[in-house]
Parts: structure tokens; C-alpha cells; sequence
């Protein structure tokens, strides 16, 4: 069985921000984070599904995601995103990211668990660090879609 610790973080919403994920299954562990120059809470929790799904190599696998992040686990247990695939995402924000999770979702037998943030448990508070310091690096990635669509929501464009 693979597990997956994930957490996203932002400082600002929207601002810089991160994510940090934990893959283990039996001896193997690793590490994955990634910073963001302009990103929101939300994109960087399902950032951090998204990436954590897509490492694994072998398909239909058997794979428990651990996150803090009830706007993920609900969307998926209570099948709100299916909803919105029907629906086109008419009024729903991170359709990219939601589209990209599904791609992998759909390969591996996935179940959620929620954990308590920032209540010391050790691979969330582990995915927090890295998210957080991820998000503070020097060398900042572009979420482009992100930016495309602030920039019209803010009448940029």
C-alpha cells in the first residue's frame, strides 16, 4: 500500500505559497515540494494530490492520501468534483487542477483520510514545512493558468 502526506500552503491568498508531499510505501520514502509565485491555499493542496498521485509508477495501486485540506477530501468523498465535471465547472475555481487530479485519480484505487492541521501529526506537519518553505524559495515557479485568470478576474487583461 502507498501512502501520501500532502499539504499546500500560501501566504496571501492570493500570494507566494508551496506545496509539500511525503510518498511511503514500505522502505521507500520521498519528498516532493514545489514553490509558486502567485497561488491560492486551495490550488496548493490540490497541487500537492495532484503531484503525489502522478509519481507513482505502477497503475491501480492501492493508495491512502492523508490531508488537512477539507476542500479536497470532501470534493472527492461527497463527489461534488463529479458534479462539477457534469456541470462543465460552471462557478468553480481550479478547474485545471481538478481536471489534472482526475487524469490520476482514475488509474489507482484511491482513499482519503483527513488529519488535523498543525496538530502535530508528523508527516503533516513534515508536508507544512516543505510547503511553507517551498513557497518562500528564491526560485519560484509561474502557476500560468492561476495568473491568466486572476489577471482577467482583476480586469488586467
Amino acid at each position: 500500500m502507498i501512502q501520501i502526506f500532502t499539504d499546500g500552503a500560501s501566504s496571501g491568498n492570493p500570494g507566494p505559497g508551496g506545496y509539500g508531499v511525503i510518498l511511503r510505501s514500505g522502505a521507500h520514502y520521498k519528498e516532493i515540494s514545489e514553490g509558486f509565485r502567485l497561488t491560492t491555499n486551495n490550488r496548493m493542496e490540490l497541487m500537492a494530490v495532484c503531484v503525489g498521485l502522478e509519481s507513482i509508477k505502477k497503475l491501480n495501486q492501492a493508495v491512502t492520501v492523508f490531508s488537512d485540506s477539507k476542500y479536497v477530501i470532501d470534493s472527492v468523498d461527497k463527489k461534488w468534483v463529479f458534479g462539477w465535471v457534469k456541470k462543465g465547472f460552471a462557478g468553480k475555481k481550479n478547474k485545471d487542477l481538478w481536471l489534472r487530479f482526475l487524469q490520476s485519480y482514475k488509474l489507482h484505487q484511491v482513499k482519503f483520510v483527513w488529519v488535523k492541521g498543525h496538530a502535530g501529526h508528523p508527516e503533516n506537519e513534515r508536508c507544512d514545512e516543505l510547503a511553507v518553505l517551498a513557497g518562500k524559495s528564491k526560485e519560484l515557479k509561474i502557476d500560468s493558468v492561476f495568473e491568466m485568470e486572476h489577471k482577467k478576474v482583476d480586469g488586467l487583461l
